[in-house]
């Protein structure tokens, strides 16, 4: 039986350290997948994997990987939507689970967000991420990864 492992859209994810600790501290694999633009060196229980510059690989390689039970974390709406429907569990870089029932309303938004950029319009980012957002996605990594550890051992 496979083992389950953190998978992680590496480009622009600010917690890549928080990420390897729970691997550690729990044994879970961890795998970051990153294009060649971005240089990450493999540490104990960390799986450095690089792909193509192109728009899409990074995405392409997660989606072509990720198996249930897994654990993928992302900023991407698109590929947490790919992850869900493979049964991993799908984190935001801020901690927050997506869900079924989210992930609609979140691509709509993104959608509707896109059309109003084309037309011109000008649609706010993301906040600056601080570092209550980093200590919250520890804390919920942590608790996601015991809530599955004590699950495996009933």
């Amino acid at each position: 039986m496979r083992t389950r492992c953190i998978i992680v859209d590496a480009d622009a994810c600010p917690v890549k350290s928080e990420i390897e600790h729970a691997g550690r501290q729990f044994g879970v694999q961890v795998v970051l997948v990153a294009s060649f633009d971005h240089r990450m060196k493999e540490n104990p229980g960390v799986k450095v994997v690089q792909v193509d510059r192109s728009d899409q690989s990074v995405d392409l390689y997660i989606a072509n990987q990720i198996k249930p039970g897994d654990i993928l974390v992302t900023q991407d709406f698109g590929l947490a939507a790919l992850g869900l429907a493979k049964g991993s569990i799908c984190l935001t870089n801020r901690g927050q689970e997506y869900t079924n029932s989210s992930i609609d309303f979140l691509l709509e938004r993104r959608h509707v967000s896109a059309k109003m950029r084309r037309s011109g319009k000008h649609t706010k980012g993301p906040k600056p991420f601080t570092e209550e957002d980093r200590k919250n996605f520890l804390h919920g990594l942590t608790k996601l990864l015991k809530y599955l550890q004590e699950i495996e051992n009933e």
